[in-house]
């Protein structure tokens, strides 16, 4: 997972919105959108980070396709640290 996360949120061209989105979850679960409106970014450009991140097993959604609420995983939180380490370096 260490890896996955360094490569994903330092090692590709989107990794610092990743970083963004993923801070952001962490103060609260939001749908794209919100995010999107919060980070001043294309909703687009939200939902591919989204998909990256999911892919990656670094977010889940509730389940909902419209609306679906992000959150962190649960194994993206025991490597929380490495999250933070990446977030002071970015």
């Amino acid at each position: 997972m260490e890896a996955s996360l360094w490569y994903v949120l330092t090692g590709t061209r989107g990794g610092t919105n990743r970083v963004r989105i993923l801070k952001a979850l962490d103060e609260r679960p939001r749908n794209a959108n919100q995010l999107a409106e919060d980070l001043d970014l294309d909703y687009k450009t939200v939902r591919h980070h989204l998909d990256v991140l999911e892919e990656n097993n670094i977010v889940r959604d509730s389940g909902d396709d419209y609306g679906a609420i992000y959150l962190p995983t649960d194994e993206a939180r025991v490597h929380w640290e490495t999250v933070e380490e990446i977030i002071e370096q970015v």
